[in-house]
């Protein structure tokens, strides 16, 4: 087996979602009837699979299925929230009976309360998300064995493995609220990801590769993915470090998604409303080089975070998120905007499916313009500080010398200031890992300090 076929399959998930939308529409009416002012109610339904083999041997196979309910219900500006996994009458009124009783006794927030009732999303749709198969223990196991064998067999350094995993998940949920909103969303994901181990004692280094999709045709074959996971691993072998001095990084395309996040983060309405970020009141003010930009778009086909609605029911649209390096807006939901004195731009529960402008080609052509620098393919721990910007992270990766991959390296700290980091951009790679809903490629930041052997 090379790929894993999407093979038609009884469907039934239109006839459970209408009956979550009427489990909702009841819990509605019954906390109208408790005198609340306003309620929402949030179902869902998530069944998997998941499956984890190393060294030819199955591990664990675990198989889930769960669902709830939970309901917000507001006396005025007080508020008070319950949930449930059990969709039994007498405790789905419990659980309506727990939330009025928590509200009554809660403090007035004027900044709670639902969405503004004239940006409910009218126009609901698809984003082919939906894409279910037959996939039982059995052929996941194969699967997840087909990808570990692939890459073990690439090498004979190759000697030991962290595994290799298989995981199908299918997700049914619906909101609805008393302005009389009611979406429901189904989605599936397929995901396929092997861990090797080369060398040895000491000198042992480990890597790996996934691929994710919505559709089980989309992954990467079983094969493609464990022969990934072996180059990557090998490449690792024999690191050295380097001399502490500042020089260019170029982050691969997965690790300048966490730049974007730590960027989003520090636009979120959260973030600016408690005063815990170090963008504050940056909307307007440019953050990024000129050419820079980032758009959002909840409309894609198969996107990753495409949806008609945000968790408060407002309609998404598209819009920048940055523009000729400027930040056009935060990242809001009701309740932070009304915080801010702002009016919320849909992102309740996230941003949704966001793209980088790119203005340079793909890695190797971004390593032959920086020509002398260092490429980080790994970050690790958690060092940046979400007020003041200070940046210091543990990173491994490859010197670049004459535009080509020199050695590999590891053992070394990257640091900086992220106001600093974003405004020394100078290239956006065509690179785009699609595995995520940020879509961005390769990211040169001009000059970081790094820190290694002295």
């Amino acid at each position: 087996m090379t790929h894993i076929d999407a093979i038609a399959v009884a469907d039934d998930s239109r006839a459970r979602l209408a009956r979550l939308s009427d489990l909702a529409q009841r819990m509605l009416e019954g906390a109208r009837a408790a005198g609340a002012s306003q309620a929402e109610v949030n179902c869902n339904e998530d069944t998997g699979l998941a499956v984890n083999v190393r060294m030819g041997e199955v591990e664990t196979v675990e198989a889930t299925r769960d669902r709830g309910v939970s309901i917000t219900v507001y006396f005025g500006q007080r508020k008070g929230s319950a949930s449930s996994a059990d969709l039994r009458e007498e405790s789905l009124s419990a659980t309506l009976a727990q939330a009025c009783a928590i509200a009554r006794y809660a403090e007035d927030d004027p900044c709670g309360g639902l969405a503004d009732a004239a940006l409910m999303a009218r126009s609901l749709r698809e984003f082919d998300s939906w894409h279910p198969a037959p996939f039982d223990a059995d052929r996941a196991i194969d699967v997840a064995l087909a990808c570990e064998a692939a890459g073990r067999e690439v090498d004979p350094r190759i000697g030991n493995s962290d595994g290799a995993s298989m995981n199908a998940n299918a997700s049914l949920s619906v909101y609805a609220n008393s302005h009389g909103f009611l979406g429901s969303e189904r989605s599936t994901s397929w995901s396929l990801g092997c861990a090797l181990i080369a060398g040895e004692g000491e000198a042992m280094q480990r890597d790996g590769w996934y691929s994710v999709a919505l559709a089980p045709g989309d992954l990467e074959s079983p094969a493609a993915v464990g022969r990934k996971a072996a180059q990557r691993t090998l490449d690792r072998l024999a690191p050295r470090l380097l001399p502490t001095g500042q020089v260019p990084v170029l982050f691969s395309a997965e690790m300048a998604r966490s730049l974007i996040g730590s960027f989003l983060g520090a636009v979120s309405g959260g973030a600016l409303y408690r005063r815990a970020s170090f963008l504050l009141d940056s909307a307007g003010t440019r953050v990024f080089p000129e050419w820079f930009a980032i758009e959002e778009d909840p409309f894609l086909p198969r996107g990753f975070r495409s949806a008609s609605f945000d968790a408060e029911g407002v309609a998404t649209r598209r819009s920048a998120l940055v523009e000729a390096g400027i930040v056009q807006r935060y990242v809001l939901g009701s309740y932070s905007a009304r915080q801010l004195g702002l009016e919320t731009t849909a992102n309740a529960g996230g941003v949704h499916n966001l793209t980088v402008k790119a203005n340079a080609g793909d890695l190797a052509s971004q390593m032959k313009a920086m020509g002398r620098g260092l490429l980080v393919t790994e970050l690790m721990g958690q060092g940046v500080n979400p007020i003041t910007g200070d940046y210091s992270r543990g990173a491994a990766g490859f010197w670049v010398e004459g535009g080509e991959r020199a050695y590999p390296v590891d053992g070394i700290t990257i640091a900086g200031n992220l106001r600093q980091m974003f405004s020394a951009i100078e290239a956006v790679g065509s690179d785009i890992d699609p595995r995520s809903h940020i879509h961005v490629g390769s990211l040169l930041v001009g000059r970081m300090t790094v820190a290694g052997s002295g």
